[in-house]
């Protein structure tokens, strides 16, 4: 019973995480939202004053054009000679887009032929994903170890130990986290937040899809640009999901222990209360 009466701390810890995420996020975004929202109206108005052929009704007809092609998967920028999204290197990066299930919504089948395919290539891909990952975990997992019993023999400080998880832990964050937004702000032209923002969103299947790579029309990528981001993608899910796990125990020992030593707390108080009471006198009641 004492093992699991930190649940309900730990659900109210999350209810009032996510209370907190929102309150943020409608502080930081909604003003902004109101204020994009205007400008494009004002867009619009300038649009019809310059363009007085134009009614307002095909105006907003023509503006469904252009979402529904976004939906589809087409840039609206540009012209016709844009690199089709399904060549075989975009069509690898979506095949792994799906079985991460990052899912960035910028590109999805079309044919009812393709959305069927999707699902059952998810089906079967998804759990091969995860075995794939978990035994890439495994692997980074066992080198933790191998590394842990190294600065555990005698005459190794626990220092050396603390040193040595730290650089792997620094490594992997400069391969993953660190060192791949310089190339996407270099390729994309993004900056350095936008790339690091893409990065961690990526690779924590977030995947929000307002930043993906490859899909600028005014930029020619080499062929196996999005092949070489999808393989990144894998290495640094697995990495990533290790980071997570880690931090995921630790927070769920603290969390118990927490709650442990409260209730050692409180047993010894009763203890000591029982203790401090002075003893009854007995009354002997003769037979």
């Amino acid at each position: 019973r004492r093992q699991i009466s930190w649940t309900p701390l730990l659900v109210l810890g999350y209810l009032f995480y996510l209370l907190l995420g929102a309150m943020v996020f409608q502080l930081l975004e909604k003003q902004a939202e109101t204020h994009f929202r205007d400008q494009f109206q004002l867009e619009k108005l300038k649009f019809l004053q310059n363009y007085t052929c134009l009614d307002r009704q095909a105006l907003e007809q023509f503006v469904q054009v252009l979402m529904e092609a976004w939906e589809k998967g087409v840039n609206p920028e540009g012209n016709s000679t844009n690199p089709s999204n399904w060549d075989f290197s975009n069509s690898f990066f979506f095949a792994g887009t799906v079985v991460t299930t990052i899912g960035y919504g910028n590109l999805s089948p079309s044919t009812v032929a393709g959305q069927i395919f999707c699902v059952f290539y998810a089906l079967f891909g998804v759990p091969l994903n995860l075995a794939f990952l978990n035994q890439l975990g495994k692997a980074l997992n066992a080198h933790l170890l191998t590394l842990e019993r190294w600065v555990q023999k005698p005459g190794r400080a626990q220092v050396v130990q603390t040193l040595a998880v730290a650089i792997f832990l620094t490594t992997g964050t400069l391969l993953f986290l660190v060192f791949p937004p310089l190339v996407f702000s270099y390729v994309e032209g993004w900056s350095y937040g936008e790339g690091f923002y893409f990065t961690f969103i990526t690779l924590s299947t977030i995947g929000f899809g307002d930043y993906v790579v490859g899909t600028n029309p005014n930029k020619h990528y080499i062929p196996v640009y999005r092949s070489l981001t999808a393989i990144w993608i894998v290495f640094g899910l697995a990495w990533l999901a290790l980071v997570f796990n880690v931090g995921a125990d630790l927070m769920e020992r603290y969390l118990q222990l927490k709650w442990h030593k409260s209730d050692l707390s409180l047993a010894e108080g009763d203890t000591t209360k029982l203790e401090d009471e002075p003893e009854q006198p007995r009354i002997h009641i003769p037979s």
